[in-house]
């Protein structure tokens, strides 16, 4: 079998930091049986531009189909609660606490910002990164009728705290 280095046209030492291959390049999860149970936050952002008459019609309520931000919530929610069935590796987690913030930066944008706690032996980062990432798409779904020009984009990881690795803060540039 070839190695992760040679799958990935990498250094041994890079495959070696992959925890998602073993030294043989086969997938596997991660064995956190022996990490220290601790409280984790992640928190990801994402954004959803469109035009600005679409952005009006979610602001005030007056799309066909319902409250747009609230179905985006809501999906976001669920999809956070469902990452381990849809990220093939991601650890199935109890989630403590999952929230779903909206902010308009502009008049064609959407902010989206999800928060994700659990008191656990493993991250919660792809968590909150699902949760985003499907509050889009159903901002998209929900608004393609009227403007097939939206973009998502921007999906990120903006902080994580708690566990061996420490406290991860997205450096701000102006």
């Amino acid at each position: 079998r070839r190695s992760t280095a040679d799958i990935l046209g990498a250094s041994p030492s890079v495959s070696n930091e992959l925890s998602h291959f073993d030294e043989h390049g086969a997938s596997r999860m991660v064995d956190v049986s022996q990490k220290a149970v601790t409280e984790r936050l992640a928190r990801a952002s994402g954004r959803i531009s469109m035009c600005s008459e679409t952005l009006r019609l979610i602001r005030d309520r007056q799309l066909a189909k319902g409250d747009v931000l609230e179905v985006a919530r809501l999906a976001g929610i669920m999809a956070a609660k469902r990452t381990g069935d849809l990220i093939p590796l991601c650890h199935p987690l109890g989630l403590d606490a999952i929230s779903i913030e909206f902010r308009f930066p502009d008049d064609q944008t959407v902010a989206i910002e999800a928060t994700a706690r659990v008191t656990g032996r493993t991250g919660i980062e792809m968590e909150a990164l699902t949760a985003v990432a499907a509050a889009g798409l159903t901002i998209y779904d929900m608004c393609k009728a009227v403007d097939r020009q939206m973009v998502i984009g921007e999906v990120r990881l903006e902080e994580k705290s708690g566990g061996r690795s420490g406290h991860f803060l997205r450096e701000q540039h102006a």
